[in-house]
């Protein structure tokens, strides 16, 4: 009997180490992904129907979140995710970004995946890549039939994190030539979408070569962007 317990124990204890050896490995094939750093979270992109370029400014989000790690101190990964608006996938990511410059459509399970993750928690922040207006403020109707997209005002939190915007959001791109627009739906309380349009903050965290922005329209939008990430981490 006392054979077999020890001849047990030492099963376990093998067994005890292979894993600790796998969790090494895997551990170690995560860090060599990330260029041996690991990250605290990902940014998503999010990949919709209707035929409208979701894709569009590629360098975005990794722009943003470089920016955010050089001067918020945060462990944002580089590369981004892109999500499904109907996939359970959406839920592992803090904040979402549409962009784009036409249609934009949700399948009623769409509608109601985004409201869920949205008022679990998520985030979601559209740049009107010029075009896309008519189509969100429709498909957002989908999501929060009761709610509406309401202006936020200059003295809201978003504008005032490290950086200060005391005038709203800053004019990138010229668009219409209408002023800049920040709006948001607000849902108990919390503001769980941020609209900027006439804006196009995603086209201005764009590689400088990309646009040919000048760096303060560059700067001013990454600096923007960071806000809304700040706001999104400590709300």
């Amino acid at each position: 009997m006392m054979i077999d317990v020890k001849i047990y124990l030492c099963g376990m204890k093998k067994l005890f180490f292979l894993i600790i050896g796998l969790l090494v490995i895997f551990s170690s094939a995560l860090a060599q992904k990330n260029n041996g750093k690991e990250y605290s979270f990902k940014l998503a992109l999010l990949k919709y129907g209707g035929g409208g370029d979701w894709y569009a400014n590629p360098t975005s989000l990794p722009n943003l979140a470089k920016f955010c790690n050089e001067n918020l101190g945060t462990n944002i990964d580089p590369e981004y995710a892109t999500v499904e608006p109907g996939s359970m996938e959406i839920f592992n990511y803090p904040y979402v970004h549409i962009t784009g410059h036409g249609n934009i459509y949700f399948t009623p399970e769409e509608a109601a995946n985004l409201r869920k993750y949205l008022i679990s928690g998520g985030f979601l922040h559209i740049s009107d890549n010029y075009g896309l207006d008519k189509y969100i403020r429709r498909e957002l109707k989908k999501v929060f039939p009761d709610a509406e997209l309401v202006e936020l005002p200059f003295d809201h939190p978003i504008y005032h994190q490290k950086y200060d915007f005391p005038h709203g959001l800053p004019k990138i791109h010229k668009h219409d030539g209408l002023p800049p627009q920040g709006f948001g739906i607000i849902y108990h309380g919390r503001l769980v979408v941020f609209y900027d349009y006439e804006c196009d903050l995603g086209d201005g965290w764009e590689d400088p070569e990309v646009h040919h922005d000048p760096p303060e329209k560059r700067e001013a939008a990454l600096k923007m962007g960071a806000n809304i990430l700040s706001y999104v981490f400590s709300h």
